[in-house]
């Protein structure tokens, strides 16, 4: 899964909305993905909204196949329209 998500990074960072990221943040801090810490720093250390779907995407990944797949899920639950044009 965390191939999946290397593989379609490019087109998610130029496709998610700021509202997207966020809600994607927060399942994922709801699931255990990401901590506190981490979702804050996404947020707040990345000014603009590229960026921080660009350090959401390297976060997710680095933490393996699970985490990845668990994003893809609610990926797909909350914007099918930009799952189906990442291919996922």
């Amino acid at each position: 899964m965390a191939a999946k998500l290397i593989k379609v990074r490019k087109n998610f960072v130029e496709s998610a909305s700021n509202e997207l990221i966020k809600q994607l943040l927060d399942d994922l801090l709801d699931e255990g993905v990401l901590n506190d810490g981490e979702k804050d720093s996404i947020l707040e250390e990345n000014k603009g909204r590229a960026d921080k779907a660009r350090c959401l995407v390297d976060a997710v990944k680095r933490k393996g196949d699970d985490a990845s797949g668990k994003m893809i899920a609610h990926l797909k639950s909350r914007d099918p329209a930009v799952c189906s044009k990442l291919g996922l």
